[in-house]
């Protein structure tokens, strides 16, 4: 159980009524505060009226569906995602990773799996403390690319000072670059320092994550020279 203090609220998104009502009654008895939305135009209006500290967002759904949703969400919102797809829909994953999702969860939901990813999720969003084995905390501003990592207000600016927009995940591989500056990490490395045990070991998705990173932060995203591609090993910010 969560106590009062520590209640978090999670906005389900599913155009499955008695889905939707499974998961509210699980979550509401293990503390979580839960609103519903049966689509993507319920689920801003409830974002704008009071935003939720994360979203479980199905992929297919009628009207706008998830990956439209998530795009239009990620344009202002670094809220954390965890996506829910049908067993097998690997395109639909990685679509959705790269898109800024934070996690996803295969139907028929395993309720326990999904708990145990909304904490994980939610372990990443509060910027809980380093492992051991990670070095001593950077703070400060770190420069990445054309980009400025706020390591205390977990925030990135762009070189004309405007905030871009990046996911608790983002944030945190950020971080672990900024920590291990010089040095290379392999994906296992990153995964574990990055709080991201909570993943299963999907080969593509350190890879996705550096991918989009690259976007928002390399002059010529193409042709990387902040976070470097060590072929065989892993990554390298330097």
């Amino acid at each position: 159980m969560i106590s009062g203090s520590e209640a978090k609220t999670i906005l389900v998104c599913d155009d499955e009524p008695h889905l939707r009502e499974m998961l509210s009654e699980y979550l509401c008895e293990r503390g979580f505060g839960v609103k519903q939305a049966e689509n993507a135009d319920a689920l801003f209006e409830v974002i704008e009226q009071t935003p939720p500290d994360i979203v479980i967002l199905d992929i297919n759904m009628p009207g706008t569906d998830g990956l439209t949703a998530l795009r239009q969400l990620r344009v202002d919102s670094a809220i954390p995602v965890i996506m829910l797809s049908a067993a097998g829909e690997v395109v639909d994953r990685i679509v959705g990773l790269e898109m800024g999702a934070d996690d996803y969860v295969a139907k028929p939901v395993d309720l326990r799996e999904l708990e145990a990813r909304i904490k994980a999720a939610l372990r990443r969003q509060s910027f809980s403390a380093a492992e051991p084995d990670v070095p001593m905390r950077a703070t400060g501003r770190v420069p990445f690319g054309r980009c400025e990592l706020d390591l205390d207000g977990a925030k990135l600016f762009g070189e004309n000072g405007e905030e871009i927009s990046i996911t608790a995940m983002e944030f945190s591989l950020l971080r672990v670059f900024a920590q291990n500056r010089g040095r290379v990490l392999n994906r296992d490395q990153l995964l574990e320092q990055a709080h991201d045990r909570g993943w299963e070991h999907f080969d593509r998705s350190i890879d996705l994550r550096i991918s989009r990173l690259r976007r928002k932060i390399e002059v010529h995203p193409s042709k990387p020279d902040t976070i470097r591609t060590v072929r065989g090993i892993g990554y390298i910010f330097d």
